[in-house]
């Protein structure tokens, strides 16, 4: 196995709490720490997207020394879109408690990956 890879769609977040910078920074650091990984600096976090009111919102990318966190804040739908990837493991229901605690998620999607288990060969990946 290359890495773990956990992906999270949560649905019908705290409006308030999506398009609150200092809480999503809150929510980086302490969703590493809750996963036991070290942050690589600081986290990025820009808002994007503002001429499309569907799209609107932060985006966070945060490095760890295993590889990287990324997310967007979608904020007319109340919507967070999350991926925790990293090469060596980590509890993913921790993961989402701290997404819970900070964006009360009405709905939670969650899509658990092993990557870097199957190899196909190039010509029949398409």
């Amino acid at each position: 196995m290359w890495g773990q890879h956990l992906i999270l769609d949560l649905g019908d977040c705290d409006r308030e709490a999506i398009k609150d910078p200092n809480r999503i920074r809150r929510f980086s650091s302490d969703l590493v720490d809750a996963i036991d990984m070290k942050a690589f600096g600081d986290p990025v976090l820009e808002h994007f997207a503002t001429h499309d009111p569907q799209a609107s919102g932060y985006t966070l990318v945060q490095l760890i020394e295993t590889s990287n966190i990324t997310a967007h804040f979608a904020e007319q739908s109340g919507d967070v879109y999350l991926d925790v990837f990293s090469c060596r493991a980590f509890p993913e229901e921790k993961a989402i408690a701290v997404c819970e605690k900070y964006f009360a998620p009405r709905h939670i999607k969650r899509t658990s990956l092993m990557r870097g288990t199957q190899r196909t060969p190039a010509s029949n990946a398409a």
